[in-house]
């Protein structure tokens, strides 16, 4: 297929699909028939990239130029495929997942949620396939106003409340920091296309492009990075199905994927590594991801916990991007999709829970793996995957991490590796004890077993995808090594 047929078939699918829901509404057995269609649809059309991409084609599209010189163009590369498949494939499942929490959980509105949901998925592929950093920007702004409706999806004064923080701080930061970082990058380099092995070098002295990559930094405000952060846990207010969407499959995945993919094609690693203020700012990931874990060890409520382990496995990939080493930039590009395997089965658990036995706090879940076995097995292989033990998805990506820390002498990154790991063994393995080798004390509040079917389908799907991460990744690691080639 042309990239002239294929991106806009990519753009427009969930499109029309939202267009679909929203007109079925009525009917939901037909409704939920075309968001699955629509899913596998979209992921069969980002499937079809790949042996281009492979074969070293060109898959690019320019649709408009606004302005003289700035383009909405997409162009796609190794980074923003693995990006476009990942938000694709977890769509589908997440759908299937969704289909049994809305129906169980009997929530209100549930079409408006499926079209959101569509729009969101659009404006991830927007960001996944953007050849330059206005339609990135475009698109990472598309992503945030669709999510808003589903982060206020149950509309009372709580729901408004996280809404406001979510939707607040993620446009202050885009809008108040990383527009003007865009802004002076195109008054510096003249252009913000996407170019292996950047555009600033001999544009901008050292010193100015250390503020403009913490501009970039904090102003991705969807990486949330310490103190852009407070949107996360806010945005747990939201059905379950949104925090999957949130913390695995788009937007905390389009953050720190857009500041992979600044470091890498915006900077260049060679001219970063000359910038002084750069290792501040992995001082200050490497803070997040530390902070973020003890939070976490704290937390009382099953989503909040899952929330703030979310902001310190982001700041692994911010962290491991800064870090500037060959392998550090490869484990940054696949701990996307480690954590998204993971953190997505985990979210998937703690909704099932919710589902089948209305408990939503880590001590209420004594004795609950033999009424739940299957989902909380599921919670425990991701579990594990986040903690880095193999045969996990997590162990791969860290095992790169590790050994891109050892290439540059960075004992900071290996000294927040080794604090993180025991912290997040700290917090997730009591909760695997507590479900599985300690009785009930309480009676249940219903008599309650599995959640409905669809749920479980897909979490032991995410489960199982951890683990083939593990035993299959060497394809998207060869494919991923490509991100750091220089063009001639």
């Amino acid at each position: 297929m042309s990239a002239a047929f294929l991106i806009p078939a990519i753009l427009l699918t969930p499109l029309i699909g939202a267009v679909l829901i929203a007109l079925t509404g009525r009917w939901p057995n037909v409704r939920e028939a075309i968001t699955l269609t629509t899913a596998a649809s979209l992921f069969a059309l980002v499937t079809q990239m790949i042996a281009p991409i492979m074969d070293r084609q060109s898959l690019a599209l320019t649709l408009a130029e606004p302005l003289p010189g700035l383009s909405i163009a997409f162009n796609i590369e190794p980074l923003g495929l693995m990006f476009a498949l990942l938000a694709s494939l977890l769509w589908f499942v997440t759908s299937v997942y969704a289909i049994g929490y809305m129906r169980g959980n009997r929530e209100p509105r549930q079409t408006s949620f499926y079209v959101f949901f569509a729009i969101a998925i659009c404006g991830a592929m927007g960001v996944a396939m953007a050849g330059n950093l206005l339609t990135l920007f475009i698109s990472y702004e598309v992503l945030t106003i669709s999510t808003w409706p589903l982060v206020t999806h149950n509309r009372n004064a709580k729901a408004q409340a996280g809404g406001r923080v979510y939707i607040g701080v993620l446009l202050f930061s885009s809008i108040g920091l990383l527009l003007p970082a865009i802004i002076w990058t195109w008054t510096a380099a003249g252009t913000l296309e996407f170019t292996p092995g950047g555009i600033l070098e001999g544009n901008i002295s050292t010193g100015a492009a250390g503020l403009l990559l913490g501009l970039f930094v904090l102003g991705v405000g969807k990486a949330a990075v310490m103190p852009m952060h407070r949107w996360l846990p806010a945005a747990m207010v939201a059905p379950t199905p949104v925090s999957a969407l949130l913390h695995a499959v788009a937007v905390v995945k389009a953050g720190v994927f857009t500041i992979t993919k600044v470091v890498i094609y915006i900077f260049g690693v060679d001219f970063l590594a000359t910038v002084p203020l750069e290792k501040y700012l992995v001082y200050l990931a490497g803070f997040t991801v530390v902070a973020a874990s003890v939070i976490a060890l704290k937390q009382v409520e099953i989503k909040r916990m899952l929330a703030y382990s979310t902001i310190g496995q982001l700041s692994y990939v911010v962290m491991a991007a800064l870090v500037l080493a060959p392998f550090s930039e490869i484990g940054a590009a696949i701990h996307i999709v480690a954590h998204a395997f993971g953190k997505i089965t985990l979210f998937f658990c703690a909704g099932a829970i919710y589902i089948a036995s209305k408990k939503t706090r880590v001590d209420e879940l004594r004795g609950i793996g033999l009424r739940m076995p299957i989902t909380m097995a599921a919670f425990t292989v991701g579990a594990l995957s986040m903690i880095g033990v193999p045969p996990t998805a997590g162990f791969v990506s860290k095992w790169y991490i590790i050994a891109g820390a050892f290439q540059v002498e960075s004992y900071f990154t290996l000294v927040v590796l080794m604090l993180s790991t025991g912290l997040n063994a700290a917090y997730f393995l009591p909760i695997v004890f507590r479900a599985f080798l300690t009785p009930e004390t309480e009676t249940p509040r219903i008599n309650h077993g599995e959640a409905p079917w669809p749920m479980v389908a897909a979490l032991a799907t995410t489960a199982l995808l951890v683990f083939a991460f593990f035993a299959f990744n060497g394809p998207l690691v060869d494919l991923e090594t490509r991100i750091l080639e220089v063009a001639p």
